[in-house]
């Protein structure tokens, strides 16, 4: 589908990645905009994904994030954890937030 090892890790860093296309960063924008708490997202990002993406395909990627939000939030309440299917594979985690 796409999705190489490369790609992944560049999540890390995707907004100076090499290795990802600037409509895949447009949309790991957006959803990073759509994770934070309040949900902020900037009336310019909102326009430029819609140069790109038609309001089907703008509905189906804000559904997917907003599911996916859902579900960390839902297994995170009910101490829901890994089933290790991914065991042994490549999951990219970004540094963990120091605090001052």
């Amino acid at each position: 589908m796409g999705l190489t090892e490369a790609k992944l890790r560049a999540l890390i860093d995707f907004e100076s990645s090499g290795e990802l296309t600037d409509l895949e960063k447009l949309a790991i924008r957006y959803a990073v905009h759509l994770t934070v708490t309040p949900v902020e997202v900037p009336d310019e990002l909102f326009a430029e994904l819609q140069k790109h993406l038609n309001p089907a395909q703008v509905v189906e990627l804000t559904s997917t994030i907003a599911w996916e939000n859902y579900r960390a939030r839902f297994n995170h309440a009910v101490g829901a954890e890994s089933e290790g299917f991914s065991k042994n594979h490549y999951c990219p985690l970004p540094a963990p937030k120091t605090s001052p």
